[in-house]
């Protein structure tokens, strides 16, 4: 080798390394942090964690059904592929998911799906520990029917009826089995024409007894216990009437229909432990013995918000709530504080005149932030009446049967744990809006207090207070005694 054509090798090695230097190299593709996947019988949550906001197009495909998602600015990696392996078999929406790189720097998932859906597919910026996310939510395309599903859970027996005018009022009874409203009145028996056959309660607790104490509630369970016995009937006559001809009986039972709301789940951790335990799970696992507890009461049925560990947003609690026309509406939470040596119980109702403590207000500001961390798709929000729900204040009787409902499980709550505050708090709580529900949320303890911690993920605890919400529960029963409703559910 000559020296000149050495010193051409260097100078073509120069060139080329300065030719690098200006030429823009291509710009990375981003990376996705995370994949999760959270089924559940009301939709299925499919979440991508990114470093930067994420654009996605997505479209149907009918025969079979199939959602396909393409990202834009990916390149397939581990971690997407990831997403294959988490979709599990009884998932009720996804069969299974194929993820493969459809062409340069864009990402295909082809989701095969079990049932036609209705997708949302939104982005989250970020909050909270987590980046930015893009979620895939897909619902069935025929809602399920609240009701229909409250209703499968058991059969709810009839009462026994008692002879009497098709007019008369119904008594007080918090179980009562209602006549229908503008039935014709009965026969006179003195013409031969036997009487109407329409289930009556039992006499029923005073409403304006002042405390009820444990007579109050025995007589109380002995009459919901009456509408699932063999009563004989009782011969009460009625008065006279020009109708020719009977009328068949017509039962109509009254059901007690209570709404448990364990909070957060899913995207929404709730707070942390210092041992690392998880809200959103002692609250279900709370929420599911008490929901068993309440169910021994007779024709009381229980509707959980969610039994799993997926994402409700606040405003859906709301109207799952209404949707069964519940009675009452607890929502179970774990409480947590900036110092670790906060403790003790609480019970909290809402405010219409602003909170009754500074704590008692962050708290709320706190709980209403679970939206924007569960990940609640705000911008589909079309029903403008939940809206309503969410951000107008509530009646006044409805915070003045929610202040008796939680003092009378606030009461119960100091027989077994210390309480934080001895009377009900009150504050702008979102999930407490129901404006014809009374509705309670109740702070089972300091998940942030490393003795709570303890207490709260022991099963004899937990099962002490699903206990002691119980009995404020039928306390407040024996006192309120709910109304007839105004359609059956």
């Amino acid at each position: 080798m000559t020296p000149s054509s050495s010193r051409r090798r260097v100078l073509l090695k120069a060139g080329g390394t300065l030719l690098l230097s200006v030429i823009p190299l291509r710009a990375s593709a981003n990376e996705i942090l995370a994949v999760r996947v959270w089924p559940a019988p009301d939709y299925t949550r499919v979440t991508l964690e990114n470093d930067t906001d994420l654009k996605a197009e997505h479209f149907l495909i009918p025969d079979p059904p199939r959602l396909v998602v393409d990202i834009d600015g990916l390149a397939l990696s581990n971690t997407l592929k990831s997403l294959v392996a988490k979709i599990e078999p009884n998932d009720p929406y996804i069969k299974q998911v194929r993820v493969g790189q459809n062409r340069p720097n864009v990402v295909r998932l082809v989701f095969d799906l079990k049932a036609e859906i209705k997708p949302q597919v939104f982005t989250l910026a970020p909050v909270a520990g987590y980046q930015h996310r893009l979620v895939f939510d897909l619902y069935p395309a025929t809602p399920v029917d609240p009701i229909a599903a409250l209703i499968e859970q058991g059969d709810w027996s009839p009462g026994p009826t008692t002879t009497l005018a098709a007019d008369q009022p119904a008594l007080g009874d918090p179980v009562a089995a209602t006549p229908v409203a503008g039935a014709p009145a009965s026969p006179n028996p003195a013409t031969g024409t036997p009487p109407v056959q329409i289930p009556v309660p039992p006499p029923a607790v005073p409403r304006t007894q002042p405390n009820a104490g444990p007579d109050a509630i025995a007589k109380l369970e002995a009459e919901m216990s009456g509408l699932k016995g063999t009563a004989p009937a009782l011969a009460v006559q009625p008065p006279p009437a020009k109708a020719s001809a009977p009328l068949p009986a017509q039962k109509v039972a009254r059901m007690i229909t209570i709404a448990l709301d364990p909070g957060h789940g899913g995207e929404d951790p709730g707070a942390i432990g210092a041992k690392g335990s998880r809200e959103k799970d002692i609250v279900l696992a709370v929420a599911k013995r008490l929901k068993a507890k309440l169910e021994q009461m007779p024709n009381t049925r229980v509707m959980l918000t969610r039994d799993g560990d997926f994402f409700v947003p606040l405003g859906t609690r709301v109207q799952k709530a209404r949707k069964v026309q519940a009675d009452l509406f607890v929502s179970i939470h774990a409480d947590a504080w900036i110092s670790p040596t906060a403790r003790g119980s609480s019970v909290f109702v809402l405010s219409e005149k602003g909170a009754s403590s500074s704590a008692a207000r962050w708290l709320a500001n706190d709980q209403n932030k679970a939206d924007l961390i569960g990940g609640a798709n705000l911008t589909g929000t079309s029903d403008k009446h939940l809206a309503s729900v969410l951000f107008d204040l509530s009646t006044t009787a409805q915070i003045n049967d929610s202040l008796k409902l939680g003092k009378a499980v606030l009461k119960e709550i100091g027989g077994i744990n210390r309480l934080h505050k001895a009377s009900v708090e009150q504050a702008g709580f979102a999930v407490l809006k129901a404006p014809d529900i009374p509705s309670i949320l109740v702070e089972t303890a300091f998940i942030s207090n490393p003795q709570e911690e303890a207490r709260l993920n022991d099963d004899g605890y937990q099962d002490q207070l699903a206990n002691a919400i119980t009995n404020g529960i039928r306390r407040y029963f024996a006192d309120n005694p709910p109304m007839a409703k105004s359609r059956q559910t």
